[in-house]
């Protein structure tokens, strides 16, 4: 089983497949693209018909895109539980993934992951101030208040259990901590939010792929 990704300093969406590869306790091997180099879109053509990675290469097949990969291993490992046993969380976790995959284009745009800013270590960098990016990251704000409120009592993620949902909002803690966002003044006011985002920087798996993505920069 091979994941192709890209840089781990820069690509958030090659670290959410990753960190359900690692919770499903998978077997598979890294080839790690360079981003943004002259070659980059040639490097990626020769494993993703799509011309993006993440790509999970298995059985012969090739499988793309970050949420596929993510619900192909919900299937080939039913033992991760990585979907939340609770019928209503679960519905519920599906559809803050699939807004969490297609959304917050402005947070993405206004606070990206690039070459001048890495979704690893501390930033210096506050939040662009634009309405859109505030109207984003409220909205975050209210989904993880919600989901630990109504689902989050047997642990410290989301649906209490790690789940492909922590996979896909990861990155998102990622940009809280480079940006310097202040979650308590887009409606965090008794630190619920935060309290999750600093789960998630603390969990073991992303851990690893920091203290990686440190390595191969130095």
């Amino acid at each position: 089983m091979e994941l192709v990704i890209g840089d781990k300093l820069y690509s958030t969406w090659s670290l959410r497949p990753w960190l359900v590869l690692k919770r499903c306790g998978a077997d598979f091997s890294e080839t790690v693209v360079r981003l943004n180099q002259p070659d980059t879109a040639e490097q990626i053509v020769r494993h993703s018909p799509a011309g993006r990675v993440p790509v999970l290469k298995v059985d012969g097949e090739t499988i793309w895109d970050s949420l596929s990969i993510s619900v192909w291993c919900a299937e080939r490992y039913p033992e991760a539980r990585l979907w939340p046993a609770d019928a209503p969380a679960r519905w519920q976790a599906r559809s803050v993934v699939c807004e969490m995959h297609s959304g917050f284009m402005a947070l993405r745009t206004e606070c990206g992951m690039a070459p001048d800013h890495s979704m690893v270590g501390p930033g210096r960098c506050p939040a662009p101030a634009s309405e859109a990016v505030a109207a984003d990251i409220r909205r975050l704000v209210q989904i993880f208040r919600e989901a630990r409120g109504r689902f989050g009592a047997g642990g410290a993620y989301l649906y209490g259990e790690w789940s492909i949902a922590d996979a896909f909002f990861t990155p998102v803690a990622a940009r809280v901590r480079h940006y310097q966002i202040d979650l308590a003044a887009h409606g965090d006011k008794d630190g619920v939010a935060r309290a999750y985002i600093d789960a998630l920087l603390a969990q073991p798996d992303f851990r690893e792929w920091e203290r990686q993505a440190l390595a191969n920069a130095a």
